[in-house]
């Protein structure tokens, strides 16, 4: 690619990231009233009691699995590039006592050393990454051998007649939400190569819960 032709993709794709940021931004408020809905904590409560030691939380949003984290036991390195959402994600750390650094960063520029966490956290996020992948490969070097790596996320069905509504709507949801409904998360992360020891899903396969471990 032509110089010129570089800086123009990279230029397109900044606006769009920006965007993105200032969508989630203006979103807080929904975001809270979404995820502090009840019908999603048996689904995050039996995931992250799993959670432990040095973790690694992306897409950390509003802090909404704040709750369910043992407090006593995890120090939480929370990361989203909603300054907005980070603002709420800090109220929810100190409401609930975790101990917890939070920053404002896109997953996409995040460098840490291998094996630098004991347990990384993913929910609700996959759905929203330009490739989805590529992230749950950081999430390989990231953990230490041996470590935890929590997921939660929403993806197709596997309904017929679910799953065609699902990528009709595709398009509308991505512009109002800012993420996809059609990805096949269990494909995602199949093809990562995260050694996966259990999962279980929910709602015709659109929510699915997975226990996996680093591939080193």
């Amino acid at each position: 690619m032509k110089r010129l032709d570089f800086q123009l993709w990279n230029g397109c794709e900044e606006m769009q990231k920006e965007k993105l940021i200032g969508k989630y931004d203006k979103h807080v408020k929904v975001y809270e009233g979404i995820c502090n809905n009840r019908l999603l904590d048996r689904w995050r409560r039996p995931l992250l009691a799993n959670a432990h030691g040095n973790v690694l939380e992306v897409g950390v949003g509003i802090g909404a699995n704040f709750p369910y984290y043992d407090r006593k036991n995890v120090h939480v390195t929370g990361v989203d590039f909603s300054p907005e959402m980070i603002k709420s994600a800090r109220r929810n750390a100190s409401d609930y006592q975790i101990d917890a650094e939070l920053l404002q960063k896109d997953v996409a520029d995040l460098a840490f050393e291998p094996g630098s966490f004991d347990c990384i956290v993913s929910t609700l996020t996959m759905c929203g990454y330009p490739n989805p992948t590529a992230v749950l490969d950081q999430f390989n070097h990231w953990c230490r051998k041996g470590g935890t790596i929590l997921l939660m996320e929403h993806g197709i069905s596997s309904n017929p007649v679910l799953s065609f509504a699902q990528k009709m709507a595709d398009p509308l949801f991505k512009k109002a939400a800012g993420c996809h409904c059609d990805r096949d998360i269990m494909k995602i992360v199949e093809d990562s190569g995260l050694n996966i020891d259990y999962k279980n899903s929910y709602w015709s396969d659109i929510i699915r819960l997975i226990w996996a471990r680093p591939m080193n």
